[in-house]
């Protein structure tokens, strides 16, 4: 597939839609409107690639709507060489988004399907996370610790402690947390032992699963 004019067209009208409904960050909305968000989709969907819609990608997993990477995105306020943990890669395209703004991005899949297809895809379109793991994102990548921001890209039914632990002071943790509807949660990490705590209404994703193993 390739990136036509068309394509531009339909991710400007889609920055435009999102404006419209609250995201005002305008790195976050040039970044929807730098990455074509069609080449992380089946070719079959290409035709509502740009619509404000999430899409399956297998696995049983979803490419999340663009708006929800949008308000995620925002809430991380991703600085140019921010060091950024996320538990989910999925089809890349947040980590697309995530690396536009020029983060340092470590990204984490659990289903092997998702992360052979994706870390190939991402050598073929030029983009370049510090890391692709295959893991369990419940446990957070603490080698690589400590980070500016985490996000997670699936609903928790709480947040891994490991992943509290690994964000540094000053630090941004963004995280869906519910079982079946999700309370989109930003945890911002005061000091050592102390984190503040934000809510900001529900949303809807698949389910994050820890390796019980």
């Amino acid at each position: 597939m390739k990136d036509t004019l068309k394509h531009r067209g339909m991710r400007n009208k889609l920055a435009e839609i999102l404006s419209e409904k609250g995201i005002g960050d305008k790195q976050v909305l040039d970044a929807i409107k730098a990455i074509p968000r069609h080449l992380f989709l089946d070719s079959g969907f290409e035709a509502h690639a740009y619509q404000d819609k999430a899409f399956p990608i297998g696995a049983d997993q979803t490419i999340s709507q663009p708006y929800t990477v949008a308000f995620q995105t925002e809430l991380l306020e991703v600085k140019p060489g921010s060091k950024i943990l996320e538990i989910g890669t999925g089809s890349g395209y947040q980590t697309a988004i995530l690396l536009h703004l020029r983060a340092k991005v470590f990204t984490i899949e659990r289903q092997l399907e998702l992360f052979k297809k994706t870390s190939i895809f991402f050598g073929k379109i030029g983009y370049r996370p510090k890391k692709i793991i295959f893991g369990d994102g419940y446990k957070g990548l603490a080698e690589e610790a400590p980070f500016d921001g985490i996000i997670v890209t699936a609903g928790a039914p709480e947040v891994p402690k490991p992943l509290m632990a690994q964000l540094r002071v000053g630090g941004r943790l963004v995280i869906p947390v519910g079982i079946d509807d999700q309370i989109m949660t930003l945890y911002i990490r005061k000091s050592a032992k102390e984190f503040e705590k934000k809510e900001f209404g529900s949303f809807r994703f698949v389910p994050l699963l820890e390796d019980k193993n």
